[in-house]
């Protein structure tokens, strides 16, 4: 394998000592919210998981967790930065009896992953203060780290279908005109691309059906309650869509989850964990259809990601209005008010 030949630049600059940039703010902000949220629920799955490599992961899980964080309360505490309240003790009832079976904190632990893969893949290129790329680095490698033992388990256990098998091309072949067809005309099936994105879709989406469906059964605010339910349905509506597509093509797709969850209504996670864990996992899936979009070319496939694209956009603003209301939301770092600072004068 290649290794890069290493550039040798000479400096007068303490990368150190720089001040941290907007970019460097903003992603070790929201690093940190994520990851006091995930320790809050995993400390909880921690209460209730019977299976040793499952316990394992989890605590695997747990522990990077606070790893970021008290990396971040450094950098942040060298900063003179205040540190965010985000999630803690208040928002986890660790003596709730179990909610969920041991086999979905895999498949939760696989989603979340992928989460903060993303996050931290886009964070790396818009970071430059020495420390702060080190910290990215470590968190892409010990996620990759995660992952890696997530599959293992999954597929060790039998907990997953992988992504579909497809014939390996006889030769290169160049697209016709019907490349794009998706309504009329001849239409082809799903190149390789699509029908990974949509696996991924479905695969994410299956998990967040069965965790919203939790939520739903046992938040008690019944303006949060409803909120969940719609979100419910919501995912459902997308996830018969998209396992429809791969049928027509006699693909399989991932199985539900909901059998995962319990019938227990007693709360582990306070109203306010859960609102914004479905904020963000609703966002993530903002993403993951942009990055689906980018990739596919049959019309009736694009389609389908834009309209799933407008019914999560307004649940994820619904969302967002009642954090608001209920005074739960921190404001990120932010440029400074001109404007404001002038009418103080």
């Amino acid at each position: 394998m290649y290794s890069l030949k290493p550039i040798n630049i000479t400096s007068t600059k303490t990368n150190s000592t720089e001040p941290l940039t907007s970019s460097e703010m903003g992603k070790l902000w929201a690093t940190y919210m994520g990851n006091s949220k995930s320790k809050c629920i995993l400390s909880y799955f921690l209460q209730h998981v019977e299976d040793e490599d499952i316990r394992t992961l989890l605590e695997n899980a747990y522990n990077l967790s606070v790893d970021f964080i008290e990396t971040i309360k450094g950098i942040f505490e060298k900063e003179n930065f205040p540190i965010p309240k985000g999630f803690d003790e208040e928002d986890v009832n660790l003596s709730a009896p179990r909610l969920f079976q041991d086999e979905f904190y895999v498949h939760y632990i696989k989603y979340t992953a992928k989460a903060g893969a993303s996050i931290y893949n886009v964070a790396f290129p818009l970071v430059y203060r020495n420390d702060v790329k080190e910290f990215y680095n470590y968190c892409i490698d010990s996620t990759k780290a995660l992952m890696d033992q997530t599959k293992e388990i999954l597929m060790n256990k039998g907990f997953i279908i992988k992504p579909p098998i497809i014939p390996v091309p006889e030769k290169v072949v160049f697209a016709h005109n019907d490349f794009l067809n998706g309504f009329f005309g001849h239409v082809r099936p799903m190149q390789a691309l699509e029908i990974a994105h949509l696996y991924d879709n479905i695969e994410n989406n299956v998990t967040s059906k069965a965790l919203i469906m939790s939520f739903a059964q046992v938040a008690q605010n019944e303006k949060i309650r409803d909120l969940f339910k719609r979100g419910e349905n919501l995912t459902h509506r997308n996830l018969e869509r998209y396992m429809k597509k791969l049928s027509n093509e006699n693909l399989p797709a991932p199985p539900y989850l909901d059998h995962l969850v319990t019938t227990s209504s007693f709360s582990p996670f306070s109203d306010k964990i859960m609102v914004s864990h479905k904020m963000d996992m609703f966002s993530m899936k903002i993403r993951a259809f942009g990055n689906s979009a980018a990739v596919t070319a049959r019309h009736d496939l694009g389609l389908l990601y834009s309209r799933s694209l407008l019914n999560i956009q307004a649940f994820v603003e619904d969302a967002a209005e009642i954090y608001i209301e209920n005074g739960w939301m921190e404001k990120p770092p932010h440029a400074a008010d001109r404007d404001h600072i002038a009418s103080d004068k």
